[in-house]
């Protein structure tokens, strides 16, 4: 009996040690890692320079809290300034975190201009945005928000896709948008440049910001820094976790320089947030992702994953209904149960990936993949669909 909550499902499968995009569970069996801890581990297993910037800063400073300065935090926030649309940085220790720091800068931005009825933000249906009080009223999915009490208020749902229906919901009361430019766990869903325009022209015109959720799709993986680049706009707040840290706890809430003006002492806060050993690893994960070159190898797998996959689909249309997603960022909807699937390939082809929301096959390599990494991930897909056929005509049929 484990002592943890049962809060996951877990497989009794672990995991011993990692190299590249290998991960070797306790009895020494391979596993080709298209799951990347739900898309943290950006840099695969055992990245040589995230490993000596572990040890080098676990000799110095682990831990200090933010009333004092931290240089390496310093540092990271200046770089991701530079290498944003933002001004200012807020560390966290989590995306959810972060989206509850974004969620509180939109409100408070409004409140410090006399305008304290505007706290609404309007979100979208299919999101995901973490897994506190607020944000699950965030995301507004009722399977999250079952038997924790009242959804936190303020927060309206949206039809992603759908600017008429954003339109509909705009009130004296409306802050910010709130939005995933490629939702994850909801299903894979990338949002056009048209949408993500549109949305933007809509926050012009009625003085809101603009907050997006790259917690799961910035940091390199759909084939630029942020995915809010595809559309060439500029974003107010964005928040960004999971890569950030490359499997340490790290997690940023970025924002315009007005915008979060008013966020002065006492309005926000974080024990751990942005610590040095924390920081450490967020400027060594930066030293990788904007390295010359290693953000356009990403654009070049995600179109070499893109292909592959159109194969597949070709290949067995009765069992691929749909591709989606954005660069490694990949979905598909499938007609197999998709927890039974991400089971069958991880028990019988070693092969680990993550489900999403309507039946669709979540895939994130870590960034380092390959195009002969793609090859062997759709073979193993594809045997897996033939195993599915083998085993449906061995039934015998019924009359």
């Amino acid at each position: 009996m484990s002592a943890l909550y049962g809060t996951y499902a877990r497989s009794e499968l672990a995991f011993e040690r990692g190299e590249g995009m290998r991960l070797y569970d306790q009895h020494g069996r391979s596993y080709l890692d298209f799951h990347s801890g739900v898309a943290v581990n950006a840099l695969g297993h055992g990245d040589a320079h995230l490993v000596t910037a572990l040890k080098a800063a676990a000799e110095k400073v682990w831990h200090t809290a933010n009333t004092f300065t931290i240089p390496e935090q310093e540092r990271l926030g200046q770089r991701l300034v530079e290498a944003s649309f933002a001004d200012s940085v807020f560390f966290t220790n989590s995306g959810a975190e972060a989206i509850e720091c974004a969620i509180k800068t939109a409100r408070h931005y409004f409140w410090a201009k006399g305008q304290p009825d505007r706290y609404e933000i309007i979100a979208f249906t299919g999101s995901f945005h973490g897994r506190t009080l607020g944000t699950i009223a965030a995301g507004g999915n009722p399977d999250y928000l079952e038997g924790f009490g009242p959804a936190a208020p303020g927060f309206k749902h949206a039809r992603p896709g759908d600017l008429d229906s954003v339109k509909a919901l705009i009130s004296p009361q409306s802050c910010a948008i709130l939005i995933e430019p490629v939702q994850g766990e909801g299903g894979v869903t990338a949002m056009t440049s048209e949408f993500m325009q549109g949305l933007r022209k809509l926050c012009d015109e009625n003085d809101m910001l603009l907050v997006l959720d790259e917690v799961q799709c910035g940091y390199g993986r759909t084939g630029r820094f942020f995915a809010y680049e595809w559309s060439g706009i500029t974003p107010d707040i964005v928040a960004v976790a999971k890569a950030i840290g490359g499997g340490f706890p790290l997690g940023a809430c970025l924002a315009k320089g007005d915008v979060a003006s008013s966020m002065v002492p006492g309005t926000h806060g974080s024990t751990y947030g942005g610590n040095p050993l924390a920081s450490a690893m967020g400027n060594a994960v930066l030293d990788r992702i904007l390295a010359p070159g290693f953000i356009d190898h990403v654009n070049q797998m995600g179109q070499k994953l893109a292909w592959h996959l159109q194969q597949l689909a070709q290949r067995y249309p009765d069992y691929v209904l749909e591709l989606r997603g954005k660069g490694l960022l990949a979905g598909i909807k499938i007609t197999p149960p998709v927890r039974d699937f991400v089971s069958r390939l991880r028990d019988d082809h070693q092969m680990l990936v993550i489900g999403a929301g309507d039946n669709v096959l979540r895939l994130l390599p870590p960034l380092i993949v390959t195009e002969a990494d793609i090859i062997e991930a759709v073979e193993k897909i594809a045997a897996a669909f033939d195993a599915i056929e083998a085993e449906t005509a061995s039934v015998p049929a019924v009359g």
